[in-house]
Parts: structure tokens; C-alpha cells; sequence
């Protein structure tokens, strides 16, 4: 039974992504095609890694955490436990810096309410100045 392939551009156009992506998913090692000539072909394992890696960086992973744990499901001969405790982890981890983030964020947009609210003040009482000036 012939295994279906695909081209860089069946799989460029499949996860909305640009063929010099996929290049360097290649050129990473995350995805490993096999040439005809200067014809790059891919086949399933390209197509589920590239989803994977695609779906990794969605989460905020780096190529290389995204690397490791799809090398590791490669190298530890299916050990499901293994890489799921090591996808927690990193989730976790993942998780950990957006939190943090958020709460620089929420602190960060705090701070610029404070210095708006303080310039509309002082907006509003150099606005009204002038007035009471004109009426003594």
C-alpha cells in the first residue's frame, strides 16, 4: 500500500503557513522530507509533526521545546506517560509566564488609569482657569 505524500505547498496551504516556515521547521529538524531532485516530499509523520509544532507555538512554545517533545514521543518508543508528564510540565510552565505576564499587565494598565485620570484633572482645572478669572 503507497503512502499518500504531500508537497510544501499542500502543507503550506493546509496550516496557513508560508513555505519558508516549513523550511525552517525542516532546517530545525521538526519535519524531515525526503527529495526528488530540488522536490521536497513529505509524507504523514511530515504532515502530523508540522501539526503538532503549528499547534506548539499556538501555546507559546519554542521551536525547541516544541522539538523535544516531539522527538521524545520518536525516542522513547511510545512512552505515552512519559512525554504527557513532560507536556504537563511544560504547559505548566507556559502557563506560569502568561499569569506573571498578566499580572504585569494589570498592574502596567493600572498605573496608566492613575496618570490619565491625574492629567484629565489637572485638564479640567486648567480648562476652568480661565473662566473664573474672567468673572472677578
Amino acid at each position: 500500500m503507497e503512502q499518500k505524500t504531500y508537497t510544501i505547498s499542500d502543507l503550506a496551504k493546509e496550516h496557513a503557513v508560508t513555505p519558508r516556515t516549513i523550511r525552517l521547521y525542516e532546517e530545525i529538524g521538526i519535519v524531515a522530507p525526503q527529495r526528488d531532485g530540488n522536490k521536497r516530499i513529505y509524507a504523514e509523520r511530515d504532515r502530523v509533526r508540522l501539526r503538532l509544532a503549528i499547534r506548539g507555538k499556538g501555546l507559546g512554545m519554542s521551536l525547541a521545546e516544541v522539538k523535544e517533545l516531539i522527538d521524545m514521543y520518536d525516542n522513547t518508543g511510545r512512552d505515552e506517560k512519559k512525554q504527557l508528564k513532560c507536556l504537563l510540565a511544560k504547559l505548566q510552565e507556559r502557563r506560569d509566564i502568561l499569569l506573571a505576564q498578566r499580572r504585569d499587565i494589570e498592574i502596567t494598565l493600572a498605573e496608566i488609569d492613575r496618570i490619565a485620570d491625574k492629567a484629565r484633572s489637572t485638564l479640567s482645572n486648567l480648562e476652568q482657569a480661565p473662566m473664573s478669572q474672567k468673572a472677578s
